[in-house]
């Protein structure tokens, strides 16, 4: 009766740290936030120019601190060259108004070890990295010459709060790496006939989103012949 006793309690033991390292693992949850964007238009980023935005997730909870999630995302991004910043985009004179929509894995990296039940501290920063697609809406007149589908490199900060076993509320800002000049439809020309209509063809645009999101956690319950039994 002794052993059978300490047997249960080591099967209970191993199923409560399997409970909490795998109970959490999936979570979905929508954020809202503003899109902006730099580039031949924009030079320097400022709040004037952002546009409402928001996103949905999936989020899959490796480990403590390592998680992967689906991220799509969609906003408006808009520039005008009023006021100028220099004599060139004085003369050019020029605004766009666009919206892009978004595909992306990520992975997030949480630098403090924060979900278990024991500890104290409910909150961590975290780093996120990640890759995917971006689909560009076309501008008023638009470039004929580029793919509005490109790829996008998503680098950013966050910080997530635990409001309780089943929801959390993260904030972050990213920046998204583009390989593209055609956001704001202004780019290079024929240099034989340059004039101030065009940007520098070797300096790509950039988006970048700032927002809140509110995620749920599906609980799981390992080792249910256990409870049953």
């Amino acid at each position: 009766m002794k052993q059978v006793s300490v047997i249960f309690f080591l099967l209970l033991g191993f199923c409560l740290s399997a409970h909490t390292l795998q109970a959490q693992q999936n979570e979905v949850g929508v954020g809202i936030g503003g899109t902006n964007y730099t580039g031949d238009v924009v030079r320097a980023f400022g709040v004037r120019h952002t546009r409402p935005g928001g996103f949905l997730l999936y989020r899959r909870n490796f480990t403590d601190y390592l998680s992967v999630r689906g991220n799509f995302m969609f906003g408006g991004l808009a520039g005008s060259d009023n006021p100028p910043f220099d004599a060139l985009a004085q003369q050019r004179d020029t605004a766009f108004s666009t919206t892009v929509a978004e595909l992306t894995a990520i992975v997030e990296y949480h630098f403090l070890d924060y979900k278990k039940n024991i500890n104290l501290l409910r909150w961590s920063p975290y780093f996120f990295i990640g890759a995917g697609v971006s689909y560009f809406g076309a501008p008023a007149a638009e470039t004929p010459s580029h793919s509005r589908i490109q790829p996008v490199v998503p680098v950013g900060l966050g910080f997530k709060y635990i409001l309780s076993p089943e929801f959390s509320l993260s904030a972050e800002a990213g920046i998204r790496k583009t390989f593209f000049d055609y956001i704001d439809n202004v780019s290079d020309s024929d240099l034989v006939a340059k004039n101030y209509e065009y940007g520098n063809r070797y300096d790509n645009d950039w988006y970048y989103f700032i927002g809140v999101s509110l995620s749920y956690t599906f609980w799981t319950i390992p080792c249910p012949y256990l409870f049953s039994h």
